[in-house]
């Protein structure tokens, strides 16, 4: 008898090329929120399809018919419904505590769900039952259904009443009385999705009839509601002004550019001597937009009679403030052939405390509108004659 390693090299070569191939590597997953959503509405869809029809008809033809019931379940109005005990309690263990506490007539055991209306807990009990409900019971009912879910701990209705509600149920005019159930049913995403429509549409939600009710029987969680809208509010006013102070800054940072471009390279009529300029070029390395207010208000610069009059020309001004801009971010000035350029470094030492945190503040929004990669572009200057 041959040993087991005795194996001849034809043999093991045969196994090792029959070996399966190795499992494909995983695959990356989808943002958090996408993937727990399309997760949610697949769980709905399997969840409605893990019987077969002709089990849930049967179990709601046993529920319809009643036959063998030993419970009596009391509703608003005087309302009376029959139900399997050992159903019941197999769905929901309040119920079953229900039932074991109730004292027994014959073999019968009465137990009441009050608070909801009768057609509620008639869906409710069907769903018990077979899992089923009817989109139009789902409209009507489903603030109901979800304080049952809840008071009598049945999670899969209670995921399948948020979903219905974050697919349409949700609107402008249920919404705050949808909140307030929420918060009290422990459902922290349709709390939120609650929450994010009240924000968007305040005006209309605060003259509501249900805003008013909230107003007068919880009037703290109405000044907590507010408060959080006046944050949001406050929070988006600050993004736009975040925004619109980039959007200054990095329209800074182009001109600054722009500016080295036209003394380096020249645009359209303006540039360095010895240089010629195509009048037609339309195009200029990416700065076409602010070379073309710059070269306006160098011109405007060179022939204005006002701008060394103290309280002058306001485009004097602003040309006198893009200058010194220049020349605190340009390095070394010695180099630099940019106009006064070294006027404004010397002029810079003389500047009291306050406006030097002044302008350092603004080269450093500036300079963190956009990075820098390289060398420093505003070091790239050449002698510069303005030919207008």
């Amino acid at each position: 008898m041959k040993n087991i390693d005795d194996r001849s090299p034809e043999r093991s070569r045969s196994e090792v090329s029959v070996r399966p191939p190795p499992p494909p590597p995983p695959q990356p997953l989808a943002s958090s929120n996408i993937c727990k959503r399309n997760m949610t509405d697949q769980w709905i869809q399997r969840s409605q399809s893990l019987l077969p029809t002709a089990t849930k008809d049967s179990w709601d033809r046993m529920f319809d018919e009643g036959y063998g019931c030993n419970v009596m379940i009391h509703t608003d109005g005087n309302g009376l419904l029959y139900a399997h005990a050992n159903v019941l309690e197999a769905s929901s263990d309040v119920i079953k505590g229900m039932i074991k506490q109730a004292k027994r007539k014959g073999h019968w055991r009465s137990i009441s769900i009050r608070g909801v209306p009768r057609e509620a807990v008639q869906i409710f009990i069907r769903f018990l039952y077979s899992s089923r409900y009817e989109k139009e019971d789902m409209e009507d009912f489903a603030m109901h259904l979800l304080v049952l879910s809840h008071v009598y701990v049945v999670p899969h209705l209670k995921k399948l009443c948020e979903w219905h509600y974050e697919k349409g149920l949700l609107a402008k005019d249920n919404v705050i009385d949808v909140f307030q159930l929420a918060l009290l049913c422990d459902t922290p995403r349709l709390g939120f999705l609650c929450h994010r429509i009240i924000l968007k549409n305040l005006e209309e939600v605060s003259t509501s009839e249900g805003w008013q009710a909230m107003k007068e029987s919880h009037p703290r969680l109405e000044k907590e509601l507010s408060r959080s809208v006046a944050y949001e509010q406050n929070r988006q006013k600050q993004r736009i002004r975040k925004q619109k102070e980039r959007k200054i800054y990095t329209q800074l940072y182009e001109t600054m550019e722009a500016f080295v471009h036209i003394c380096r390279e020249g645009c359209r009529t303006i540039g360095p001597k010895n240089k010629d300029i195509n009048e037609g070029k339309e195009q200029c390395c990416g700065y076409s937009a602010a070379c073309k207010g710059l070269e306006m208000l160098l011109r405007h610069f060179a022939g204005c009679k006002l701008r060394v009059v103290p309280g002058g020309c306001s485009h004097c001004k602003r040309m006198w403030q893009l200058l010194e801009l220049h020349s605190r971010l340009c390095v070394d000035s010695e180099q630099c052939k940019v106009p006064l350029c070294g006027n404004f470094k010397e002029r810079m030492k003389k500047q009291s405390k306050k406006d030097e945190r002044r302008w350092k503040l603004l080269v450093k929004n500036v300079l963190s509108a956009k990075r820098i990669g390289g060398s420093p572009f505003f070091l790239q200057t050449t002698e510069v004659v303005f030919m207008i």
